[in-house]
């Protein structure tokens, strides 16, 4: 879901104008770059979907650390407070909603593998309403995230003011990494 990930940023920076882009694709996906060295240490893990090839949403992500409900809100509360030192308050507490966002997208398309308290601590039930088992429709909805939140972003720099050759190309690096992004995912890298 990186892809539509980067989409719902596009979409905040288009109403959010202080918070930098930057920042904003950063903390859309900082819960899977804090995954991405516990993965590599073992602490968290993804397993293929019983009788599939591990392609798109064919994982089982066990990130019972950086993706269980409570780890993603003190995730995102320390990424907030942290932020409001460089760019102030609201911008912080944006940063902070951006970061915990991530976790509610994820809902939406991962397999019940979301846990609600880190380590999956008392093992209660796992979340996930696991719009992955339909590819062609996650991809489109990802898809249209992108193109939703870039001519968000689009309109809102050009009622700015903003140099048209800046607004232009920044529209279409969103665009071009959403279509990258969901072009790793469908093939499965």
């Amino acid at each position: 879901m990186v892809t539509g990930h980067f989409g719902l940023a596009a979409a905040v920076k288009s109403v959010e104008r202080p918070v930098p882009l930057w920042a904003l694709m950063l903390a859309t996906v900082w819960l899977d770059v804090i995954f991405v060295p516990l993965y590599l240490a073992g602490v968290e893990r993804i397993d293929n979907v019983p009788g599939t090839n591990g392609g798109y949403g064919d994982g089982i992500i066990h990130a019972d650390y950086t993706h269980s409900l409570l780890g993603a809100l003190v995730i995102a509360a320390a990424t907030g407070l942290l932020c409001t030192r460089w760019w102030g308050r609201r911008c912080g507490a944006v940063i902070g909603a951006v970061v915990f966002s991530h976790w509610l997208l994820d809902l939406v398309v991962h397999h019940t593998d979301m846990p609600l308290l880190p380590g999956n601590l008392g093992d209660l039930p796992r979340l996930g309403l696991g719009l992955w088992r339909y590819h062609a429709v996650t991809a489109a909805i990802e898809a249209l995230l992108v193109l939703v939140g870039a001519a968000l972003y689009w309109r809102a720099a050009q009622q700015a003011g903003g140099p048209a050759r800046r607004v232009n190309l920044v529209t279409a690096l969103i665009v071009g990494c959403g279509a990258l992004t969901l072009a790793l995912d469908i093939a499965g890298i």
